[in-house]
């Protein structure tokens, strides 16, 4: 079939089989040209490695350290007549390109909140590496189904203790609109801090620590996001921000977990890149927009994969020499919020109008950045091909 994008509200429902690839091998090429990345670990898994910061972290463990992995996620496979989601095809190409490579690359598909794909992932650590070396914990999804109870909870990006009114981006009209949020009710705020918050992340190093599959000295870290002010009433303060301040909270306790392994755990504050789930967070696509273009100005815009392959190379590789904020976080949002940086967007705010987007924003690199996450406007893949489904 011909695959042709399909924009609905902040998502898209196809997928490229051909430009997703051309994706991972972009990403890949970029890293390898920056050298091997020493003092590294050699033996990853990855929950949440088929899409955005997971995705890139993957693709800098084996192309920038040379490390074998196993990668955990959960996709849409292809359908009679119906493409794969944009992640499947992302990790099927990162496995062929990284054994091409010489190195160990498999993936698990299946909800990486269930008891199953956990002990699924042990088997394979057993098999294929013996142990782990580090663990990134990139999960971010509208649900979880607490295996252990059956329970379903739901997260929600919203305000709390009262009404959120401001300024988007309708991303698929590229028109400014208002935006009006009610806040949460205390089931909400609850339910988002079960799903995004720390506890399936301590509840996978308890399972590995339990079947030894944890190697000494473990490394394991978490990403997050905090956000300027103009974004705060809706996630840092909203329920998106209680949920992160759990993760944060159970990286102390996963720590402690770990004492016995000389291991830690620890938070990497990221700065914003277009990624499905941002495309998802109300005034976001808006803010990046603008962003985007101050950032490049100033010559300090990175995408997914320039910030993971900095994060590696000027932070991981460094160890305790690494560079934290008071709690102990990596901040790699350190340029998005120079003070330089934020007082020009909070200029720029103000001004903008469905009429002057392109004008006073970088829209268009917004909009190209967010179609290439499903394999589209790639120039070397024809998309007037007819695409052979594999299911």
């Amino acid at each position: 079939m011909v695959i042709k994008p399909r924009i609905r509200g902040f998502i898209c429902v196809t997928a490229h089989p051909e430009g997703c690839r051309e994706h991972v091998r972009e990403q890949m090429a970029y890293v390898q040209k920056q050298g091997v990345i020493s003092g590294m670990p050699k033996k990853f898994l990855i929950i949440g490695s088929s899409t955005g910061y997971g995705l890139a972290s993957r693709i800098v463990a084996a192309m920038g350290c040379r490390a074998d992995s196993i990668g955990v996620f959960f996709e849409r496979p292809e359908e009679a007549e119906h493409p794969a989601s944009a992640g499947f095809y992302n990790a099927r190409a990162l496995d062929a390109y990284a054994r091409a490579e010489g190195l160990l690359s498999e993936s698990i598909n299946g909800d990486a909140f269930s008891d199953a794909v956990k002990e699924e992932a042990i088997e394979l650590i057993r098999r294929h590496l013996g142990q782990v070396e580090a663990i990134i914990y990139s999960l971010a999804s509208p649900r979880r189904t607490d295996s252990r109870t059956g329970e379903t909870y739901r997260s929600v990006l919203k305000p709390i203790g009262q009404p959120f009114h401001g300024k988007t981006v309708h991303t698929d009209k590229k028109e400014i609109g208002e935006i009006h949020l009610e806040p949460a009710s205390e089931t909400e705020i609850r339910e988002t801090i079960r799903v995004m918050g720390g506890e399936d992340w301590r509840r996978w190093l308890e399972a590995l620590r339990t079947a030894g599959v944890l190697a000494r000295n473990i490394q394991t870290w978490a990403y997050s996001y905090i956000g300027p002010e103009l974004t705060r009433p809706i996630y840092a303060e909203g329920t998106m921000g209680q949920a992160k301040r759990d993760l944060e909270e159970t990286a102390r306790c996963i720590t402690d977990d770990l004492s016995g392994l000389d291991g830690r755990a620890f938070i990497v504050i990221n700065k914003a890149v277009v990624t499905q789930a941002s495309s998802a967070i109300p005034v976001v696509p808006l803010y990046m927009s603008i962003l985007f273009r101050v950032m490049k100005q100033k010559g300090l815009h990175e995408d997914c994969i320039q910030q993971m392959d900095r994060l590696f190379r000027e932070q991981l590789a460094q160890g305790e020499q690494a560079l934290r904020d008071a709690e102990g976080r990596i901040r790699l949002d350190d340029w998005e919020m120079r003070l330089d940086v934020q007082e020009e967007v909070r200029k720029i705010w103000p001004q903008i109008t469905t009429e002057n987007l392109e004008e006073l924003s970088d829209f268009a690199a917004y909009q190209q950045d967010f179609l290439k996450l499903f394999g589209f406007g790639f120039p070397y893949v024809d998309y007037e091909a007819d695409i052979p489904l594999t299911h």
